[in-house]
């Protein structure tokens, strides 16, 4: 997409996912819990990280409702099994989008109406964007809802994904993937909290700078709230 031309409403929506300062995160049940959250003995990695996304979610139960003038997102959050250690991986936005060019996000979008559940616009998103199939994702949870300015409501599907994995890039919105060890985003001197005037209002958002790439706002914002949940014992 060039620039001058109309933005149209499924580049709004990933403008809304990548680089949009927070306002608050909106916590909101998705997944049960099972019987037992405290850790388990030569439990796996993929193990302990389900195990706090359902205690987080157990946590969060009496949490509030998004307002009904929320627009409902989803974006998934893919944690893949690397022989070196887990990575996330992340998507690079096509440089010439009118709104936000070349950021960085997670692949997602708006709900749908065929959309059965977060977990479902998450998958489908990840499939449309990226080519990931759904069948290779094991779902472990989801972190707390997030809202941005612009009124979407987020929720991060957290997903395992096993390599290999085949990829197709949809060239209009994603002009590249990478992945970023997942200890980098567990470190808490990785976490930047900066600032900035929008109208004469500050707005604060977190950034978490790698190798020359800028993971900025509401991306950074569900990698700081992923922190905090595998932080936990």
């Amino acid at each position: 997409m060039m620039v001058g031309k109309p933005v149209s409403a499924g580049e709004m929506e990933a403008d809304a996912l990548a680089g949009m300062v927070e306002t608050r995160a909106q916590e909101r049940p998705v997944f049960e819990a099972p019987d037992s959250t405290y850790p388990i003995e030569n439990e796996s990695e993929q193990e302990a990280i389900r195990r706090k996304l359902t205690a987080l979610s157990r946590k969060n139960s009496a949490a509030a409702t998004p307002s009904s003038r929320s627009i409902p997102a989803a974006v998934l959050v893919p944690l893949i099994n690397r022989p070196d250690g887990t990575t996330i991986l992340l998507t690079q936005r096509a440089p010439d989008l009118i709104a936000h060019a070349g950021q960085i996000s997670f692949p997602g979008g708006c709900v749908e109406a065929g959309d059965e559940d977060r977990v479902a616009t998450a998958l489908r998103e990840a499939h449309e964007e990226v080519g990931l199939a759904g069948d290779r994702v094991a779902v472990l949870g989801a972190l707390p809802d997030y809202e941005v300015v612009t009124g979407f409501v987020i929720t991060p599907v957290v997903g395992w994904i096993e390599p290999p994995i085949a990829l197709r890039l949809q060239a209009d919105e994603v002009t590249e993937v990478f992945e970023v060890p997942l200890a980098f985003f567990l470190d808490p001197l990785n976490h930047q909290r900066l600032s900035h005037s929008i109208n004469g209002a500050r707005r604060d958002y977190w950034a978490m700078p790698f190798k020359g790439r800028h993971i900025w706002g509401a991306t950074a914002a569900i990698l700081v709230s992923l922190y905090d949940a595998l932080r936990a014992p």
